[in-house]
């Protein structure tokens, strides 16, 4: 794992804040059963040097709480 300088301000998936972002190029798994620290992990495919590689961008339960501007409900990976 690693963690990206270049990482953009907001999250390229759903374009919300993040909490922290992290860079794999290897297998992985995912389990947000009951998270209390994250609610939503968008999955972002890089090319770093040629090499494929997927950034993880972490949202807080606070970060993916609806508004009056924004569903909750993904449409083409980006919430609308």
């Amino acid at each position: 794992m690693h963690v990206p300088d270049d990482a953009p301000a907001r999250c390229p998936v759903c374009e919300v804040e993040y909490d922290s972002v992290s860079e794999h190029d290897a297998g992985l798994l995912v389990n947000l059963l009951d998270n209390e620290r994250f609610r939503r992990v968008c999955f972002d495919p890089v090319l770093v040097d040629g090499e494929a590689r997927v950034r993880f961008y972490h949202h807080t339960h606070e970060q993916t709480a609806p508004t009056d501007t924004q569903e909750t409900t993904p449409v083409d990976g980006h919430l609308e």
